[in-house]
């Protein structure tokens, strides 16, 4: 059966569509982007709205069809996201069941979903059906504290933690509020992803992991993407 992979946050700026991006090229899955912002994986993909007649998810919901993932070089299939999604109100229950039915469609290993920060019915309906849920979580006090919110009301779900942009000496402090924000519950820490200047310079709609010589800055951050898309691989079933 394909597994379901979310990368949720409950704040914008922890470079979210970032890991999800490189995680479904690693895992040759498709990205359903839920996203409706500017910056989203579909603007790093290539794809531009404004330039198209349709809007995939909108018209997969009112038609009650899957949509088709577009298919790019060096970077994940794509269902892309539009701005019109704000607009669009399904519950929960029905992202859920979407989702099911469409990679029951797809018939890949696994699917990736980013979604918009904070909640939504995008976000809690495929939180709710996810094999694994990445958040990811800069190691700053204000990132912290919505961490530790989001762990009380999703500690019973497949949540794995991810520090990143870590500096290169991290803050002894930070590290301690994270241990303690997952004391006590089965949340998991991944791999932590490093702070390289270089990952927001990037122009190339290429994911990072997927070219065969990644500049000599960008090595610590893609070793580390794939060692967390080991870490989703051998998620506990």
């Amino acid at each position: 059966m394909t597994k379901i992979l979310t990368v949720h946050s409950r704040k914008g700026g922890v470079g979210k569509t970032t890991v999800a991006y490189e995680l479904a090229h690693l895992l040759g899955a498709p990205l359903v982007d839920f996203e409706w912002d500017e910056g989203s994986a579909s603007r790093v993909w290539g794809y531009r709205h404004e330039e198209r007649t349709s809007v995939p998810l909108v018209e997969a919901f009112e038609k009650d069809r899957t949509p088709r993932p577009l298919k790019g070089h060096g970077k994940p299939d794509l269902v892309p996201g539009h701005p019109h999604l704000v607009y669009v109100e399904p519950s929960s229950e029905d992202v859920a069941a979407a989702l099911k039915r469409w990679t029951g469609e797809w018939d890949r290993e696994w699917v990736v979903v980013d979604t918009h920060p904070g909640w939504s019915a995008w976000s809690d309906g495929a939180c709710a059906v996810s094999d694994v849920v990445v958040s990811p979580v800069p190691l700053r006090v204000k990132e912290l504290e919505a961490t530790a919110g989001m762990v009380a009301e999703l500690a019973d779900y497949p949540l794995v933690l991810v520090p990143n942009m870590v500096p290169r000496v991290p803050d002894a402090q930070s590290r301690a509020k994270l241990r303690q924000i997952v004391a006590g519950t089965p949340v998991r820490v991944g791999p932590p992803i490093p702070n390289v200047a270089a990952v927001g310079l990037r122009r190339k709609r290429m994911a990072m992991t997927a070219e065969p010589r990644p500049a000599k800055a960008l090595q610590p951050v893609v070793d580390a993407l794939a060692s967390l898309a080991d870490l989703v691989r051998s998620y506990p079933k």
